[in-house]
């Protein structure tokens, strides 16, 4: 089953931080969102594979953007 990664507010992308097929577990940061000057992390909501991201570094995502999907496992 598929899990997809929601950005949690306005921002934009700043690094990838896992590779496509890569195995990831809960909370573990994804990639690295810029708002307000600041750089969060984005964790993945459960364990998986990094299927696919649907951003690359520099692109500004709106709040609820889909951002990568996971497969959990």
């Amino acid at each position: 089953m598929a899990i997809e990664v929601y950005a949690p507010m306005v921002g934009k992308v700043v690094e990838l931080l896992v590779k496509p097929g890569e195995k990831v577990e809960e909370d573990e940061p994804i990639l690295l969102l810029e708002a307000l000057k600041m750089k969060m992390p984005v964790v993945a909501p459960a364990d998986g594979i990094l299927d696919a991201y649907y951003v690359k570094p520099g692109e500004d995502v709106e709040s609820d953007t889909v951002l990568a999907v996971i497969d959990d496992e």
